[in-house]
């Protein structure tokens, strides 16, 4: 870890049991629908984690399971065949997560609902969750990372390790929210085993000091796939270190990872990584950045890694700015500067991705329309 926990010391009260997540206070479920979580949502299951405190789990849905972490130990055998399987075990510091699986063949109709809340100023929050997409099975997780009102400064270290079993398919939507001096290191590996689907879609539109991540998928299995999608926006200030890989180890795997990246004046360093390592495997990677103030920074960094020949691997990467004559065309059609440089903006961020809140997603037009207005400025 490249971070000092020493700044982060302060220690978090235990918070009380919510039996809904309606049930918080509003400004709380006001941060919540920003974080992509909606209180009054119809789910399959919830699960909410606050500082240290599990303080929700509930599950509707008998095609799912859904733990508080220590109690899916308890259960489960300590879950020998998952638990730190996938990631190497840095600590034993670990204040809570959740485990969920869906059982074989199942679909579960609604989405899961996760939220990882840090409430306490200058603390840090240490998570390890499991999430088990079992044979055949569809599931859909939205999970939202979001510092309260009143927090300004925090850690968050989020470990997930991921299974998607034979010919199951998962669609694990992420949505970050922090504060503005937050530091924030999720780590997660996916493992997807034949005909098996991992798509995941990633929003950070409020992003914290300094974010580093880089989730791997390890297609194992024949025919596995997996699609990374990723938004940012880094405001000044701010550092955002993000990318996916993607290692295709089985015949007739595919993976696609494309991200979007905006920059304000702050940060971003936008990686990816595909490594072939067998004949008849398919991938493609895409970064593509915009920057809107002369004090900001992107940097494309794609990878490409062929260890035999017979495969088909692709990049395409490009940053830059607003061209003048796509804002004059759209002002030609009666769009102020302002709006046609906004309407621009979310175009080029796509987040079009089912299962959102409109709360959210007004939320985001808002921002992009402050981005607009800033980069007109």
């Amino acid at each position: 870890m490249d971070i000092d926990r020493k700044a982060y010391g302060h220690r978090a009260p235990e918070r009380p049991d919510l039996a809904r997540l309606a049930d918080l206070p509003e400004e709380d479920k006001a941060t919540l629908v920003r974080s992509g979580i909606d209180p009054n949502a119809q789910v399959s299951g919830s699960f909410m984690l606050t500082d240290s405190s599990t303080v929700h789990c509930n599950c509707s849905d008998p095609n799912v399971e859904v733990l508080p972490m220590q109690t899916a130990m308890d259960l489960h055998d300590g879950l020998k065949e998952y638990s730190w399987k996938l990631m190497e075990k840095e600590s034993d510091q670990v204040d809570g997560g959740y485990f969920i699986r869906s059982r074989p063949g199942a679909t579960v109709t609604y989405p899961l609902q996760t939220c990882l809340y840090l409430a306490e100023d200058r603390s840090a929050q240490d998570v390890h969750n499991i999430v088990i997409a079992e044979e055949g099975s569809t599931l859909n997780i939205l999970s939202g990372c979001a510092s309260a009102p009143g927090v300004r400064s925090g850690l968050h270290v989020g470990i997930s390790e991921i299974y998607v079993k034979k010919g199951a398919t998962l669609s694990f939507t992420m949505v970050h929210n922090w504060a503005e001096e937050m530091a924030v290191r999720p780590k997660t590996k996916i493992m997807v085993e034949e005909g098996g689907t991992f798509i995941s879609n990633y929003i950070c539109l409020k992003p914290a000091k300094d974010l580093v991540m880089y989730p791997t998928a390890i297609l194992n299995g024949e025919g596995a796939v997996a699609t990374f999608n990723s938004v940012f926006l880094a405001t000044p200030g701010s550092t955002i270190d993000s990318g996916s890989r993607v290692i295709l180890k089985a015949p007739d795997t595919r993976a696609e990872v494309v991200s979007r990246a905006v920059s304000m004046g702050g940060k971003i360093y936008a990686r990816g990584h595909l490594v072939g390592e067998v004949p008849g495997v398919k991938a493609h990677l895409e970064c593509d950045g915009l920057i809107l103030s002369d004090s900001g920074l992107i940097h494309a960094i794609p990878e490409l890694e062929a260890r035999c020949n017979d495969l088909e691997m692709s990049h395409e990467a490009a940053v830059g700015k607003i061209a003048q004559e796509e804002i004059e065309y759209l002002m030609a059609r009666g769009l102020s500067e302002e709006d046609a440089r906004s309407l621009i903006i979310k175009g080029f961020l796509s987040l079009d991705i089912m299962g959102l809140p409109d709360e959210l997603k007004r939320d985001m037009e808002e921002t992009i329309r402050k981005a607009g207005s800033e980069g007109a400025m």
